[in-house]
């Protein structure tokens, strides 16, 4: 593209491309493996903590003159956070930047989505961990999975594609319901990826006996469906992805426990309050935040940017657990 610099690779040559930003800490679901069912607040300290949407724009303005394109918008629940869509404008007019995605519960992006995409949101992953509506009130807390679901059809509707599902899958809980997933990606155009349940965040509900590796997922889809594998779908990210032969859609697998996918990682991360991550696992971050309020210059902060780059480890410690350095829970980093 005409506005991209330059490509921007790290210590391990893997060109750096994506950044996710976390727009808020603040959620309106409590996902037991996610959040504390009283919810939680940066330091306490709330609004003023977290970036303004200004400096959002500014630091991918900034990022994208060093190779960044790519951007998803998380949280948190990012569509709580008020004047999104004019975030989003802001980030759909910086020349360099050809796609814009967020992660969201579904539990408000019916009545957004028009809005959300004439502004410039190009597609949307739907967080959906199970399609059963006691299930679904259990694992959230407090979610409606009526919601979830025309948010989902919405998304269709203004053919945001590629629609995307992330499914945790968690042994004992909606393993059961995983061929009900993959019979929703061959009846819709929907690209389900399941997601091996990590050690994020230290939440009393993880548990190793709960974890399922991508090869039992992947084998128990194929006892009914021949799996093609496909090259590339937008935004494929860590997914290996298949389609189902006579299908609509896919079925992907990240599986950061069984197969690490670190040499192809592509990703930076901003925290809501303006803290730059260059790996999920690692608690070593580039504090932007303190930067802005110290009226750095553009060029000071693409130096920030870089040293957060070459942080970036050559692979994750996850098999370690979380770590006692990792203080943050999942919704603090951005999902």
């Amino acid at each position: 593209m005409a506005g991209r610099v330059r490509k921007m690779t790290d210590t391990y040559g893997r060109n750096i491309n994506y950044m996710r930003i976390s727009v808020t800490d603040r959620c309106n679901l409590r996902c037991r493996y996610c959040m504390p069912e009283e919810g939680l607040r940066l330091g306490g300290k709330g609004h003023n903590n977290i970036l303004t949407l200004e400096e959002c724009a500014r630091l991918v303005q900034i990022a994208a003159g060093i190779g960044i394109h790519k951007i998803r918008l998380t949280g948190g629940e990012p569509l709580v956070r008020r004047n999104l869509v004019k975030l989003i404008g802001d980030i759909a007019s910086i020349a360099a930047i050809d796609d814009i995605a967020i992660t969201t519960n579904g539990m408000l992006f019916a009545p957004m989505a028009a809005g959300l995409q004439s502004a410039g949101l190009q597609r949307v992953n739907f967080s959906v961990d199970t399609l059963e509506k006691t299930k679904y009130r259990y694992i959230t807390r407090q979610g409606d999975i009526g919601k979830l679901m025309a948010s989902l059809y919405k998304a269709l509707e203004l053919e945001m594609h590629p629609v995307k599902i992330n499914m945790v899958v968690i042994r004992g809980f909606n393993d059961d319901e995983i061929m009900d997933f993959v019979r929703l990606a061959y009846n819709y155009p929907l690209h389900v990826r399941f997601i091996e349940f990590m050690p994020v965040g230290d939440l009393l509900y993880w548990r190793q006996d709960r974890s399922l590796c991508s090869r039992e997922i992947k084998a128990q889809v194929q006892q009914e469906y021949a799996l093609m594998p496909v090259r590339a779908i937008r935004g494929n990210g860590p997914a290996k992805y298949y389609k189902l032969e006579g299908g609509q859609g896919s079925v992907g697998f990240i599986s950061p426990l069984s197969n690490h996918f670190c040499g192809d990682c592509n990703r930076i991360r901003l925290t809501a309050e303006g803290k730059l991550r260059a790996c999920l696992y690692d608690p070593r971050e580039i504090d932007l935040k303190t930067a802005l309020q110290n009226q750095a210059s553009d060029s000071e902060l693409k130096d920030l940017f870089l040293s957060a780059i070459s942080l970036k480890p050559e692979k994750h410690s996850m098999h370690s657990g979380w770590g006692a350095g990792n203080k943050r829970k999942m919704h603090q980093i951005g999902g």
